[in-house]
């Protein structure tokens, strides 16, 4: 009988610490059965699977610590060994897991990116494939799978790819025997060839030898920017050498023998010409985030002057004696509500994410 009792003071001794981690089992297996289906997508979910059951362990360790049949003086340093092990642990590898792990915080908690965006890093470019509380990874141009750790995203500049379309473009050189008006002409013609929209050329650079063109066009599908570069480089190839154009790149030396009176300047067609004023710009392409940035934050002074105008209109309604001012008074007001009303629908309309 002394034995039947000794053994079941055991088993009644060690109930509860194996009650919290046969609980704490059930719960990590209940979060990655129930809950984790429902929280973000499917490429998504490795940094909640993680910080879950991270936290989870933890709080199942120190329960069974509170749980255990030992007096208040040993559970107390048992956590206190905790503590310190913890401590230690975040101390030592306070330059590469914790600092990762933090960075991981960050990059969930700003989400300037998500899975599937073509993101450009230092020398990695690709398309995010996951995104872990310690390393992001990145699908290359090679079909190659790229691990870069969260610190060296924090602690360097990220572009991003918009989805609503991106700016592609190619770069060539010809010779200064081609009027600049038939180049233009030419390669405004490849990048539509290649499907871009609202395309435009600059002059980037008037060499020793040849002029520099960059050819460039707003690609409003971003998942083919890869093969877009390419549609862009095989037209301009085709629609040059089609016009039978000469193409310096990288340098194209010419050595005629040429009269005395022969000057190396093209022909210009006037007739052909389009002045600049009648072209849209390429910052109004390129920089269309920050005009409409600019124009939000002008309608928003302009929004606060009204409704000081407002007040300040209700005075002098107020210390108007004749109706017909304090008519004019409100009629003015009235005039100023209605402009806040669609400056405010404007923000909120643009505020609001997509459907």
């Amino acid at each position: 009988m002394d034995m039947m009792e000794r053994v079941l003071d055991v088993l009644l001794a060690v109930a509860p610490p194996l009650a919290v981690v046969v609980a704490t089992v059930l719960a990590i297996w209940a979060f990655q059965r129930w809950v984790l289906p429902h929280v973000g997508a499917s490429g998504d979910k490795r940094f909640p699977r993680q910080v879950g059951v991270l936290a989870l362990a933890m709080t199942g360790i120190v329960l069974a610590i509170v749980a255990l049949p030992a007096s208040e003086q040993i559970r107390g340093m048992l956590l206190s060994l905790l503590g310190l092990a913890l401590t230690a642990a975040i101390a030592l590898s306070s330059t590469t897991l914790v600092a990762n792990a933090m960075a991981g915080i960050m990059l969930q908690a700003v989400r300037s990116f998500h899975a599937g965006d073509f993101i450009r890093v230092g020398e990695h470019f690709g398309r995010v494939t996951e995104q872990g509380l310690f390393h992001t990874e990145i699908q290359t141009g090679n079909r190659d799978l790229t691990t870069i750790p969260n610190a060296y995203l924090v602690s360097n500049p990220v572009t991003v790819v918009r989805h609503s379309g991106t700016i592609t473009s190619s770069t060539v050189s010809l010779g200064y025997d081609v009027p600049h008006d038939k180049a233009e002409a030419l390669m405004i013609e490849s990048a539509q060839r290649a499907g871009l929209e609202e395309p435009f050329v600059q002059i980037l650079e008037l060499g020793n030898y040849a002029v520099t063109y960059r050819i460039a066009g707003l690609l409003a599908e971003t998942k083919q920017l890869v093969s877009a570069r390419t549609r862009l480089h095989r037209a301009v190839l085709d629609v040059l050498h089609g016009a039978g154009v000469e193409i310096a790149s990288p340098t194209l030396m010419a050595q005629r023998r040429l009269s005395e009176d022969s000057r190396l300047v093209p022909g210009v067609s006037f007739l052909h010409r389009s002045g600049l004023s009648s072209e849209r710009a390429p910052e109004d392409i390129i920089f269309d985030k920050a005009e409409q940035a600019e124009y939000i934050e002008r309608l928003r002074f302009e929004q606060g002057q009204l409704e000081a105008r407002i007040k300040e209109l209700e005075s002098r309604s107020r210390a108007a004696g004749e109706e017909a001012e304090q008519a004019r008074q409100q009629t003015e007001i009235e005039r100023c509500r209605r402009r806040i009303a669609r400056i405010t629908l404007f923000l909120d309309t643009i505020a609001a994410p997509p459907s």
